[in-house]
């Protein structure tokens, strides 16, 4: 018999999953998607065929308010893949694809373009000068920028080939893979895929979650792992770094936990879901005051933080299929999914939440969102949504 979802549960009921994460290079099976068996993981089934048990309006249309203007301000496409990343900054516009480039565009025409040496690109953070960016292959690739010629150019991997020399000196440094039998690796280095990153600019750290069922923290002021946390009984699809030493994390075994960072490390403090579908996207609204959770069966679930409570504040019931990727900015929280539309939402008063538009378009999953001003209205905003039909839109909002 299936759990029953719970929410801010003890440790003493949390369940664990038998299930296994592995690697592949498909194209956008990674994924997964209801309750994974022990003999699969979220790269054999794909989430997009898996629909939400919900109505084909999941909300009465007399509840939607006049949407505001939002427009469709244009398409980038290149024929060379899917796109997997997006990340936004001052007018800058990094995409990444399953064909190891990075690109950049600058008002809708393409400005640079790089190339890893191996690796999909999966996830892209921007901080200060530097540019991070997680891949297949399980590194971290760093980059910066030459402002003269408007080239980049990497400057590190994380970790680093002397830091992995080093620690492959001393055979301690080795941990079991939980996610593959038999095998040992460098406890500083992700086994598997890096599916995302998240930065937490106020304690200079970088979190990076991986399908190898960790996630691990990296101390920006000398590139260096600090810490390895095995997370979760699945691969973990999401981290998200919250204000007050908090970090989420979010993984196809169907939970959401919380991680309080002490001095000894980060511990776990709070499993906010329990659910059978995968857990897929992350996003935190409200200067770190909301946590949002997608979820394989097209789910929003919300929390509010206050006083570093948490407490469940409802579901945002937007999608047919699985959601992929979430973004927030100011009072807005915006889903993308494999349904191919995006759900732009606003927070009201409470936990109340009004759907102001759905953003259709795309011909293919909605992998990745990435949200920047609009000029001077804190009130206007410039979305960019990725997918796997191989295009970047552009929209206003």
């Amino acid at each position: 018999m299936g759990r029953q979802a719970l929410l801010l549960v003890n440790m003493d009921n949390y369940k664990t999953s038998s299930s296994s994460a592995t690697s592949s290079d498909g194209d956008g099976d990674d994924y997964a998607l209801d309750r994974l068996s022990a003999d699969s993981s979220p790269l054999m089934m794909s989430p997009w065929n898996h629909g939400s048990p919900l109505p084909k309006l999941p909300w009465p249309s007399s509840n939607i308010s006049t949407p505001p203007p939002a427009a469709l301000v244009g398409s980038l496409r290149r024929k060379e893949g899917h796109i997997y990343s997006l990340a936004a900054k001052d007018g800058l516009l990094y995409t990444g694809s399953d064909s190891k480039n990075i690109r950049t565009w600058r008002d809708m025409q393409e400005f640079n373009a790089f190339k890893s040496s191996s690796g999909f690109v999966k996830a892209i953070v921007i901080s200060g000068e530097r540019i991070f960016t997680g891949h297949q292959d399980g590194r971290i690739r760093v980059w910066t920028i030459d402002e003269s010629g408007g080239t980049h150019r990497q400057i590190g991997t994380l970790p680093s080939f002397f830091a992995v020399l080093k620690a492959s000196m001393r055979p301690k440094n080795y941990v079991p893979v939980a996610a593959k039998r038999n095998r040992a690796a460098l406890w500083i280095k992700h086994a598997d895929a890096v599916s995302s990153l998240s930065m937490s600019e106020e304690s200079g750290l970088l979190y990076s979650a991986s399908w190898d069922r960790t996630f691990k923290v990296w101390r920006l002021r000398d590139s260096k792992c600090v810490e390895s946390v095995a997370a979760h009984d699945d691969a973990v699809n999401a981290v998200a770094a919250g204000g007050g030493g908090l970090v989420y994390t979010g993984s196809a075994d169907g939970t959401v936990k919380v991680w309080r960072r002490e001095a000894v490390g980060h511990l776990l403090w709070r499993t906010l879901l329990l659910q059978d579908s995968a857990v897929t996207a992350l996003a935190i609204g409200g200067d770190g005051s909301v946590v949002y959770c997608g979820s394989s069966d097209g789910l929003v679930n919300f929390w509010e933080v206050e006083k570093q409570e948490l407490s469940h504040g409802g579901v945002l019931r937007g999608h047919q299929l699985a959601v992929l990727c979430l973004a927030t900015a100011g009072d807005l929280v915006l889903s993308g999914s494999a349904d191919k539309t995006i759900c732009v939402w606003r927070r009201e008063q409470g936990v109340e939440h009004t759907c102001l538009t759905v953003l259709p378009g795309h011909m293919g999953p909605v992998k990745c969102l990435a949200v920047e001003a609009d000029g001077g209205d804190d009130r206007k905003w410039r979305v960019y949504s990725g997918s796997l039909d191989n295009s970047v839109k552009v929209w206003s909002v």
